[in-house]
This record gives structure tokens, sequence and C-alpha cells, in this order.
């Protein structure tokens, strides 16, 4: 298959780019103009108006750090899709930039889609991503056409860019209309492209391109197809090595599988994101040496993007709102990314992402309450009103009796409350959000391993902002993000135990500043 790529970049502009982009800012900042902050983050990255979705463009370039997002500027639900940009000197105090990319080419007049950035060897940044049109020209009843597209920047301050245009056209008689999100890195001395397809057989694939120049691609093979046949595409996919401790290199496959079944604890949400460990070598097909294994346990999570720093490889990810109501819609805006997490291989063989170490900079104050006892069914407020706060907990396990125990967090004057605890019936952390006053209901359940529930301790990292809730488990190796619409009035945050007492064998609460995008 060569006929697809062509040799130079294809531009076809049909409208002013300057024009479009002046217009979508205007439309953001009238948004934000009427915005309800009751559950608009102080330290998520969310747009100042309009909707969001995928984390893109993630990179660290000249000293700044930068987040672009897929924004839809006229609206809080999803539309034509634009580029929205923050950037970071320290990754804790943010602030907004102009929009990247708006709709302004014939193969991006329906949607400027997800892909990523990447540093060529001449130092300077690439972005590539999908060019989005309706196949109908009107609407998604005639499904898509969607095809790889190139741009530069026109600055170190990435505060402007110039597209190139195609670099990968889609070829329609082995593609079922989905074919998207570009994700390029360089092994040895040649650069590769892999992003996510619908076959013709309807069979969720990612495909692999390589180039020496970042401009004419070569089609190679499919990287990967999934093994379950009800799996129609690999939305978001993500590919990077990673080394252990001692050294040793595995590959990591990311990819959000369409169509994939739920079954017990797995596959809660629409299109689950997850991961699978293994090998690969240049133009080969990766091998998996692990099952599918999610990136994140909670009821709103989707489309990660990872980048490396040059030491750490770090990932976002965008906090979707999948299940209706989807009550920020009346406010405004619509939808947030997750903390910078820090992606890392452990010594038991599984991947864990705790934030950043740089999210230590939000604390402003601590309280630290030390070591705590409850008697069964006891409580303890550690917050009258908390809107903005970190906690750390750990529980010992060995001395506590508890059926389930943890954190009531948002608790208002109606009784609403969003909980998460150890469930030590299923072996779990569990997020419980059915005492909400707002928003879709339910529970989402992290298992622990057996070598996790055999230790005498859990440790339990908990962010809670306006309007969501981020858990992590033991350092990062289990993950959950929920949104958490509270209730009017003080939101306290309460110590509980049920069926059983509980010993905490430490508590801290820390307060969290603003990252300054509100």
């Amino acid at each position: 298959m060569t006929d697809f790529t062509p040799n130079e970049p294809v531009l076809t502009p049909i409208k002013n780019h300057g024009e479009e982009l002046a217009k979508a800012e205007a439309s953001v900042a009238s948004l934000a103009a009427g915005r309800n902050n009751r559950w608009y983050p102080k330290f998520h990255i969310a747009s100042n108006g309009g909707w969001i979705n995928d984390p893109n463009g993630l990179c660290h370039y000249k000293g700044r750090w930068h987040v672009f997002y897929q924004l839809h500027p006229y609206g809080t639900q999803w539309g034509p899709m634009h580029w929205g940009h923050v950037s970071s000197k320290d990754m804790v105090h943010w602030k907004r930039e102009p929009i990247m990319f708006a709709p302004s080419l014939e193969q991006e007049k329906d949607g400027v889609f997800s892909g990523s950035a990447v540093i060529g060897d001449d130092g300077r940044l690439r972005f590539y991503y999908t060019g989005h049109r309706w196949a109908n020209g009107k609407d998604n009843t005639g499904g898509d056409w969607q095809v790889q597209m190139l741009a530069e920047p026109d600055d170190d301050e990435l505060t402007s860019a110039t597209k190139r245009g195609m670099v990968i056209d889609c070829p329609t008689d082995k593609v079922d209309h989905h074919y998207r999100d570009p994700k390029v890195w360089k092994t040895g001395d040649t650069w590769y492209m892999t992003f996510g397809v619908s076959s013709a057989q309807k069979r969720g694939q990612m495909w692999l391109f390589s180039s020496k120049d970042m401009v004419r691609w070569t089609y190679e093979r499919v990287l990967f197809e999934h093994p379950d046949p009800n799996v129609f595409m690999l939305e978001c996919p993500d590919f990077f090595p990673i080394r252990d401790a001692q050294g040793n290199e595995k590959w990591v496959i990311g990819f959000s599988a369409m169509g994939a079944k739920p079954k017990g604890f797995m596959n809660r949400n629409a299109n689950n994101a997850g991961y699978m460990i293994g090998t690969w070598a240049p133009g080969k097909a990766f091998h998996p040496e692990t099952e599918f294994r999610p990136w994140d346990c909670g009821h709103n999570y989707y489309a990660p993007q990872s980048f490396n720093d040059g030491k750490r490889q770090i990932v976002y990810g965008w906090m979707s709102p999948f299940a209706t109501p989807i009550c920020m819609e009346d406010d405004g805006w619509c939808g947030n990314l997750t903390l910078p997490r820090e992606i890392i291989l452990g010594a038991d063989g599984d991947l864990h992402t705790p934030p950043v170490a740089e999210m230590e900079g939000l604390r402003e104050d601590t309280v630290d309450f030390g070591a705590i006892s409850l008697d069964a069914n006891d409580g303890r407020i550690i917050a009258d009103d908390a809107e903005a706060v970190e906690i750390e907990l750990t529980i010992d396990l060995a001395a506590s009796t508890a059926e389930r125990a943890g954190l009531k967090v948002h608790a208002t004057p109606d009784g609403a409350y969003t909980y998460i605890a150890f469930d030590a019936q299923t072996g779990c952390v569990v997020l419980d959000r059915q005492a909400n006053a707002r928003g879709d209901r339910g529970y989402r359940a992290a298992p622990l391993s057996e070598a996790e529930l055999a230790a005498d301790e859990l440790t339990l990292r908990v962010f809670v902002d306006r309007g969501c809730v981020e858990t992590y488990a033991n350092g990062g190796h289990q993950v959950m993000s929920s949104y958490s619409y509270a209730s009017v009035g003080s939101r306290a945050i309460e110590l509980v135990t049920e069926s059983g007492t509980l010993e905490v064998k430490s508590l801290k609460l820390h307060h969290l500043k603003s990252i300054g995008l509100e």
C-alpha cells in the first residue's frame, strides 16, 4: 500500500485560519463570561469555556510544559474540534495560550482531531493530527473520512502554527471509516507513526508507518490487532518503551477499545482506556505479554496521551463525562483533564501511575492528624468545608476489622456525598456515587493484587477538586478518576468505618492552591 502516502504534504485551504481562530476565541470568551464555577476545577486543566476532550500535543519544549486539548469553542457539547492550549514553566502555575488550531483545510473541515507533538532531529517541534470530515458532507450518518496531517509551530513559545497539510491519506477500500489519532516516535535512525484503524472487516487495529524525514511516510504493517472481534476500533493509541529499575526494556501499547463488552469489574465505561505490556522491534508486530489492563478504574477516564520529557514518561487523561446527565453542560464549560501522572514500570511487572512530583507544589498548608482509631460504625469530620484538598491516608489492614472504611467527600448538608473506601469483602478500593444528588450514580472498583491484600497497610492519596475526585492507591498501582457534582453548601470530608473498627496509621490533609486557570 503506497498510493495513499504523498511525497509532499497536500495543502488545500478553504478558510482563513486566522479568522477562524479569532471567532473561536470570541466564543470561548463569551461562554467564560457567564460561567458557573460551582464545579469548575481549581487545580485541573479545563477550557475557559466550551467543551473539551482528549489531551493532545503534550510536550516539554524550550523550557515550558505544553498541554493542548480537543476543544469545541461554540458550545458545551461535542462539536467541530479545535485545539485549546495552556502552558507552564513548572507544571504548577499555568497560563492560557491562544487557540492553536481551527478547521480551515478541506481535509479537516469538520474537525482538527487528536494528535501528538514530537521534537525532530533539528530540535524543532512538529504536530501530527487527524483531519476529520463527514463522508456525506453534513453529519455522521454516512461515516467519516479521516487523514493524517502535519503542522509546524511559528515560534518557540508555540503561540501559533503553520499547517503543512495531509501526509497520509485514507485507503477507503481497506478502512471502515475510523482512522485517527497519530502517535510519532523515533527508534534508531527511523521515525515511526502509529494510529488507530477500523479495518474493512471492522477489526480494531493499529497501523505502523515509517519515515526518514518526518514528511514522506511509508506503510509498513499492522502493528497490533485486537483479538476480540467485538472491538472495531483502537482509539487514541499510545506506544512507547519503558525500563524497570534494573534497566530492562519493555514496550507499552495503549488504546481505548471501542466495542469491548463489560465483564465483572472490567470495561464498565464506554470504550475503556487501557494498556498491554510486551515487546517490539522495528518492522515487527507488537507482541503482548500481559492481558489488557485499565489505566484508571474510575467512572470518568478516557483518551490518555503520554510523552517523554527526557527523564520521565508522563500521561494526561481526559475525565470523560460518559453518562448523562452531564450537569456542567449548563455552566458554560464541560470537561477537564486529570492530573499529570508519571508512568513507572514496577518491580511487580505492572505499571504504576502516581501524580508527578510537581503536584506537591500545589500544597499551601497541611493539617497532620497523626494516627486515628475509630470504633465500629464510627466517623470523624476532618474538614468542615473542603473545596480543593489532597488527603494522604495510610490504613493498618492487619489491625482493622471493618468490612468497609474510608472517606466521604463532598459531604453536603442535604446528605449527599461521594465515598472512597477499602472494601475488605471484595478486596477492592471502591469509589461509590450512590449518595450523589446529581449526575450519574453507581460505583467503580479497583481490585487489589494478592500481594497488596497480604500487606499490612494500604496507602491512599485522594485529590478533591470542586467537581471531581482522583484516588491513587499504593503509589498509583490503582487509580480512580470520577466526577462528583457536589450539592449546595459546605463540602465536608469525613473518615468513616462500617461493620468493624478502623486503625489509621497516618492522615494528612493538604489545602491546594489554584493552578491559575480560573
